[in-house]
């Protein structure tokens, strides 16, 4: 079973991987929902959610099969040592698997070089580059809920559920009519007549 890995931080957004996660850990999508961090130690998310991670960057075995890499955002990403998330973001960019981020790990990515030539969007651009001071990707900048650029996908804070529905669609678990409908189901709060 192929690997989805959500790098978590003490204070990450819950909410912004909770729409995709319970749909890629459900059986018949082949895909197993893990959780990776700085170090082993307990993560409390801006919820209050306690999560022990599975596994730590120390640990990471490049052996995994992994389908795609998720970053939440929050507070997390403005502390130094988060930053060596960069080793597993640059694993997965060597290897062409999947990245997406949201929010404060849009400015994360952006800080370290990886939107600079793709299609991007963030919390806001002035937001993204004052966050950012290695950032350089401003004419690959979309306003825009998430954005969708070959193996890139990334959301800005409000956008977790435009976020969840470009991973389904990139990692094949829903398509067209019934990627559509679900989204309507949760974007609109009710299900279609």
């Amino acid at each position: 079973m192929k690997e989805v890995l959500i790098f978590i931080t003490d204070g990450f957004a819950d909410w912004e991987a909770s729409y995709v996660s319970s749909e890629l850990n459900k059986p018949e999508t082949g895909y197993r929902v893990k959780t990776i961090a700085i170090d082993r130690e307990p993560k409390v998310s801006m919820g209050g959610l306690t999560v022990l991670p599975d596994y730590s960057v120390g640990e990471f075995n490049p052996n995994l099969d992994i389908a795609m890499l998720i970053i939440p955002g929050g507070t997390g990403w403005r502390e130094a040592k988060n930053q060596q998330a960069k080793v597993i973001v640059d694993y997965c960019v060597s290897k062409d698997i999947p990245v997406a981020a949201i929010c404060d790990a849009t400015t994360f990515l952006g800080n370290h070089g990886y939107l600079d030539n793709h299609k991007h969007t963030g919390n806001t651009l002035p937001y993204l580059k004052q966050g950012a001071p290695n950032y350089r990707g401003d004419q690959h900048y979309v306003d825009a809920q998430s954005v969708r650029d070959e193996n890139l996908i990334t959301a800005n804070g409000s956008g977790a559920l435009e976020f969840s529905r470009h991973i389904l669609e990139r990692l094949g678990v829903l398509e067209g009519d019934e990627l559509n409908e679900w989204y309507e189901i949760f974007k609109k709060g009710y299900f279609p007549s």
